[in-house]
């Protein structure tokens, strides 16, 4: 079994799906994906995630401000974190994180607020997950300085080099990584996949964006966090199955969760 550790089923258009996220769930079911990851990436988008465990066993949940919502969001507050965080099936704070490609701009307001979500999280003792993009040793400098170290969390999505991806491991963070692996100009990406530990590494889809080859200019969807999986067992010379049964356990004990162990 596969666990999709970081999707965002709130943006999936569900048109193909005849507006179902219950079709859509189910043929990643059908694929050997048993576990859900979906991420808040505002206030509003992460209350309405609240009700998607009570509808969905295999569907967990997290709270979040990305840092890329300064013009549409104003700085979340310590309290309101954790009183979102704190709500049945919510198993993280984030995503939260620093992005210095997109929004350089926002710096202060994007370090001010992913302060506030590691607060909450070590507040909480819950798992943070981050966004890092070209901010890689202030990411790290701010999760040393106001993280958590027992709760620790993950750098999602990864992208950058090995000796960041070795930092956070050091402060018990987990490293996931998308359908990027797949594209033709990760090479270097692959290099960071080939070194990871097998107890640190998680897959995720982060759709609907991002797809993996080859369905790489479509929608993502979590199904497809199968290919990531096939590439990772590829680079890594192991069967699927170990990659599965591994990726599935690491999820399990970041989020606290219970997800079933079997692949298929």
């Amino acid at each position: 079994m596969l666990v999709d550790s970081h999707c965002h089923l709130d943006h999936i258009d569900l048109s193909a799906w005849q507006g179902s996220l219950d079709r859509l769930l189910e043929a990643a079911r059908e694929r050997g994906v048993g576990g859900f990851i979906s991420v808040g990436v505002d206030l509003e988008s992460s209350s309405r995630l609240l009700q998607l465990p009570g509808r969905f066993a295999d569907v967990a949940v997290t709270v979040g401000v990305h840092p890329l919502q300064r013009q549409q969001q104003p700085l979340p507050e310590v309290e309101t974190l954790v009183d979102l965080g704190s709500r049945v099936g919510v198993v993280a704070i984030g995503e939260t994180g620093l992005d210095n490609h997109y929004s350089a701009e926002t710096a202060d307001w994007q370090r001010e607020s992913f302060i506030r979500h590691l607060r909450a999280a070590g507040t909480l003792g819950k798992p943070v997950i981050v966004h890092t993009r070209q901010a890689p040793e202030e990411t790290l400098d701010l999760i040393r300085a106001h993280g958590d170290s027992e709760s620790g969390g993950v750098l999602h999505c990864f992208t950058e080099d090995w000796a960041t991806a070795s930092a956070a491991m050091d402060l018990n963070f987990y490293i996931s990584f998308s359908g990027i692996i797949t594209f033709r100009n990760a090479s270097k990406l692959r290099e960071v996949v080939k070194k990871m530990p097998l107890d640190r590494l998680l897959l995720e889809t982060d759709s609907p964006w991002l797809a993996p080859v080859p369905h790489r200019g479509k929608q993502n969807e979590p199904q497809y966090v199968v290919e990531v999986a096939k590439a990772v067992a590829e680079l890594k010379g192991i069967k699927l199955e170990e990659i599965a049964s591994v990726t599935t356990a690491n999820a399990n004990r970041l989020f606290g969760l219970n997800f079933g162990p079997n692949f298929g």
